[in-house]
């Protein structure tokens, strides 16, 4: 059964364009609106399977406008638009389409557009039970689980982490009791009660009492975007000390009722800015239920003490080899990456020339149940552009001078795998046709062949180019992008995630110094800081280079110099701003510290720092070490 399209364009002659088109494809047609009003009106007394939204209407009000509401609706839409200038793009991104045509546009190109766009709202729909139902699997176990009762707590925000991101999360029970979370690493949580705040925070516990009771109320969930945040956070409260103690930007506050009436509310906290949306509010409030279920069967009775607790705390996160930091960005990216890699899902990573998109790809394959699967990789900008299609599917023997033997070609390779696209914005438009072929009917020919292949391939695609830009400028297929842009992953550069720095340049000084049979074990800290005052243009692929060299040129055991490109220092008052934020790992530092001196520097026995910290005397030495904490910074 074909689906209920409705119209929404002001252009009498170019509606019924549409229509007729529509209609001979075997599409019913609910109506034609010529407003946002008007649209609203069909859309109450008959709702369609997918809107044709022109961006530009009659009347004050935009089809960015209605777009906005159709998704709050969960209608799919597709736009058209004689304007494709990025402007225009950036605005209609923002609002989640699932098409852009084009005007003038060919008949193949709308109902391919169609097609495009029900693939894409399959597989959100899709994805979205299927979440929701992992979910409330996950929430039901948990009660069940060997532990203590701030550990089951933990095991709660880190189901709700895969769903909706934070770097910090607050529980609040009966406006008296208070549970948070900081986010150190992929699967590494802080526990922070009230005597964890006081130590972190320097204020006692009676202070931190008061400012609990001046917590802003409120009674309906609420998302606090980076401006709204910033007003709260001017009266005295526990949102404002977090804020300051944390670096946070934006809170989703979810007020809910226990299943015995007892008021209980869950503030998510993030330092990116506009991080939470509706559809983050919606999930939690389908979620009550399950949510309160599960909270109210974990006994209270068994709560223990604890301050640091990490799942699967390992210094090497199986699925993520080779990639390193524990930034709130990076952290940000391996979510996503543990969202999309168990489905078939086609990925689109997007970042700058050295940000590490191969290994990301490698991580999205690792993880999926293609792994042990072939994956085959392809550079599509190091390729002459008459080689690129027999690279990718294959030639037959004589189909062209050169071609003395049959080739199988990557799609062909990597049936039942993975391939990766890298650089696919310089692939040729000719080629891209034939591309957007294969990912719709998982079907090949060799070139010069007549012989239909079916392929079993997952596609991952990256590039350091602006697709949108590409697309308004005629370079790359809309549809393409669309196909590709299922799921975006944007890989942050290493300028904004500074205190990632010091953890790569150990990782490369160590595996560069092995390599060359050198024991250098250090790195000084005029080069660290250097380095942290750095651009870095060429991102991770520039350290790892510098690093290098760097190692191969040190002749004693720590590195005193590094050769840094003097004109992408920065310079002026955003230089100094970073040099004054303090990374995780410098608050981890002065966490220990803290604690140390409220222990008067005793590490094992009764009521030491150990004890406190609740992590292994042996471990909190090696912790020092690694973090140069010395006895002189404790006295």
């Amino acid at each position: 059964m074909k689906e209920h399209i409705l119209i929404v364009e002001d252009q009498f002659v170019e509606a019924d364009y549409l229509r007729l088109l529509l209609e001979k494809a075997g599409y019913i047609i609910t109506g034609i609106a010529r407003s946002v009003p008007q649209a609203q009106k069909m859309i109450k007394e008959q709702r369609p399977d997918f809107v044709l939204l022109d961006i530009f209407l009659k009347g004050k009000q935009t089809g960015i406008d209605l777009a906005k509401m159709l998704a709050a609706d969960n209608i799919p839409f597709v736009y058209l638009s004689a304007n494709s200038n990025e402007e225009i793009l950036t605005c209609a991104k923002q609002t989640q389409p699932y098409g852009f045509l084009v005007k003038p546009f060919r008949e193949k190109d709308l109902l391919v557009a169609l097609e495009i766009a029900r693939y894409r709202h399959a597989h959100s729909t899709e994805a979205r039970y299927h979440k929701e139902m992992e979910l409330r699997k996950v929430l039901r176990a948990i009660p069940d689980d060997t532990g203590a009762w701030s550990q089951k707590m933990l095991t709660i925000a880190t189901a709700l982490q895969s769903y909706m991101p934070f770097d910090f999360i607050t529980m609040q029970f009966d406006h008296l009791q208070m549970l948070g979370f900081l986010r150190i690493g992929f699967n590494e949580y802080q526990i922070i009660g009230m005597e964890e705040l006081a130590v972190i925070s320097g204020k006692k516990i009676d202070e931190l009492m008061t400012l609990q009771l001046q917590h802003p109320v409120t009674e309906t969930a609420v998302i606090y975007d980076d401006t709204a945040f910033q007003h709260i956070c001017k009266q005295p409260c526990l949102k404002k000390l977090f804020a300051a103690t944390f670096r946070l930007k934006t809170h989703l506050e979810m007020p809910m009722q226990m299943i015995d009436r007892k008021p209980f509310s869950l503030g998510l906290y993030s330092r990116r800015a506009d991080v939470y949306a509706t559809e983050h509010i919606e999930l939690l409030e389908r979620m009550q239920f399950a949510l309160m279920q599960a909270i109210e069967k974990i006994s209270v009775a068994d709560k223990s003490q604890g301050d640091i607790y990490a799942a699967d705390n390992v210094n090497i996160l199986e699925g993520f080899e080779g990639i390193v930091g524990k930034s709130h960005l990076l952290l940000s990216v391996f979510d996503h990456i543990s969202q999309v890699a168990p489905s078939d899902t086609s990925v689109l990573i997007l970042g700058e020339s050295g940000t590490g998109k191969e290994k990301i790809a490698n991580s999205i394959h690792e993880l999926s149940p293609r792994k042990g699967q072939p994956f085959i990789k392809l550079n599509c900008a190091a390729l002459p552009a008459g080689l690129i299609e027999s690279d990718l599917f294959g030639h037959e023997k004589g189909s062209f001078t050169g071609a003395l033997e049959r080739k199988i070609g990557k799609f062909e390779r990597a049936d039942g795998g993975t391939i990766f696209l890298d650089e696919v914005g310089e692939m040729p438009l000719e080629l891209q046709v034939k591309l957007l072929r294969v990912l719709q009917e998982k079907e090949i020919e060799r070139v010069g062949g007549t012989d239909t292949l079916r392929v079993d391939v997952r596609v991952i695609a990256a590039t350091n180019k602006n697709l949108e830009k590409e697309v308004a400028e005629g370079r790359f297929r809309l549809d393409l992008y669309y196909r590709l842009n299922v799921f975006p992953i944007i890989l942050p550069p290493l300028r904004d995630r500074r205190e990632d720095i010091p953890l790569l340049a150990y990782h490369f000084m160590n595996h560069y110094s092995h390599k060359a049979g050198k024991k250098i074990c250090g790195i000084s800290e005029s080069v660290l800081k250097k380095m942290m005052a750095y651009n870095w243009p060429g991102n991770v692929r520039e350290l790892e280079h510098l690093v290098e060299r760097s190692v191969l040129l040190t002749k004693g055991t720590v590195i005193e110099n590094i050769l840094l490109p003097t004109i992408e220092v920065k310079q002026g008052t955003a230089g100094q701003e970073e040099k004054t934020m303090k990374t995780i790992v410098e608050n981890e530092r002065d966490y220990i510290i803290s604690v140390l001196k409220k222990s008067n520097g005793r590490i094992w026995g009764p009521g030491a720092a150990a004890e406190v910290l609740n992590i292994n005397p042996s471990t909190l030495k090696s912790k020092m070490k690694k973090l140069g904490i010395k006895k002189e910074y404790i006295e």
